[in-house]
């Protein structure tokens, strides 16, 4: 297990290098200026130039890199162009909308994609796998965005019973901000459960069909009662490290559903950062994201191996 450890370490740090060093050079080649776009038009050069000099972008592009990196190691990641704040007290304020909402996704991804699995299996071949498995398709094949519009049009525009965007702010109580996060949670979750039910409904059928199933439907177990008794448990690995990889991708991947609905998330920073030209911004919330999907998936590898001797002799 050690050996195992130490392999997916190394590839987890050679992962963290060649992200660092692809978003610093996809950053660096957008066109534009920070300190021109912060001074407007009528900016004398001799301004455009002190301004550089005052945000550090007049160095080379290895020492930029080299000191954006060592300031992120020791928690710095520089200070925005725009906000004149530390990036990191951005993101601390922002990461309070985008994990609950994140962590709210996949407990709704989770709660329905997991009984709809086990339906599905159950009935395998009947109308209702059938439909569980035309549902989930089009789960599946329904942008989010689009799906997030609907939902407004919905439940925030006709019905009026959540709001339509915007985030109240933990102060003012739990309630209000489950009401702002429930539809922008809502349209994360669906692709997420779909793909989910079916991995469970998959997963489950393969485990039927081992020996032990065979026994316990022989000693008088009907389908439903074998799935939930016996095969539920051990049809789980699989699915719990899917749910790892949502987990890694709900929070990387709402940065259009973060914009739909208004909510002051990583998204939405990440969004703004482009549009001001806030590199440093963009750079460290892009590579933090980047980071928490690499740790995650590494993570996932560890506790799949811990469960699959497998795994670990191939190491």
């Amino acid at each position: 297990m050690l050996r195992y450890t130490f392999s997916r370490l190394v590839s987890l740090v050679l992962s963290l290098v060649v992200a660092s060093l692809a978003i610093f050079a996809v950053i660096e080649v957008i066109p534009g200026d920070p300190a021109s776009f912060m001074l407007g038009m009528n900016a004398t050069e001799e301004t455009v130039a002190a301004l550089r000099e005052q945000l550090g972008l007049n160095g080379s592009l290895a020492e930029r890199y080299l000191s954006w990196v060592a300031g992120m190691l020791t928690g710095d990641f520089g200070t925005s162009y725009t906000y004149r704040v530390p990036v990191a007290d951005l993101i601390a304020a922002r990461v309070q909308v985008s994990l609950p909402l994140t962590v709210y996704a996949l407990v709704l991804s989770t709660a329905i994609a997991i009984p709809v699995g086990l339906i599905a299996a159950a009935r395998q071949g009947k109308a209702t796998d059938l439909a569980v498995m035309g549902t989930t398709q089009l789960g599946v094949a329904v942008p989010n965005f689009w799906f997030a519009m609907i939902l407004v049009l919905i439940f925030a525009v006709k019905l009026r019973w959540f709001p339509s965007g915007g985030f109240p702010g933990w102060d003012k109580g739990l309630w209000p901000n489950l009401r702002a996060l429930t539809l922008p949670a809502i349209a994360l979750a669906l692709p997420q459960a779909s793909i989910l039910a079916r991995v469970m409904r998959s997963s489950v059928l393969e485990t039927l069909n081992q020996d032990y199933i065979r026994t316990a439907r022989a000693k008088g177990l009907s389908r439903a009662q074998a799935v939930l008794r016996h095969a539920f448990r051990n049809a789980l690995i699989p699915v719990l490290t899917i749910l790892g990889l949502q987990f890694s991708f709900l929070l990387a991947g709402a940065i259009i559903i973060e914009n739909v609905f208004f909510l002051p998330g990583l998204g939405r920073l990440i969004f703004q950062g482009i549009t001001q030209r806030d590199l440093i911004v963009v750079e460290s919330v892009v590579m933090l994201l980047v980071g928490a999907v690499i740790v995650v998936n590494f993570l996932v590898d560890l506790a799949y191996a811990a469960v699959d001797p497998r795994l670990r002799s191939r190491a």
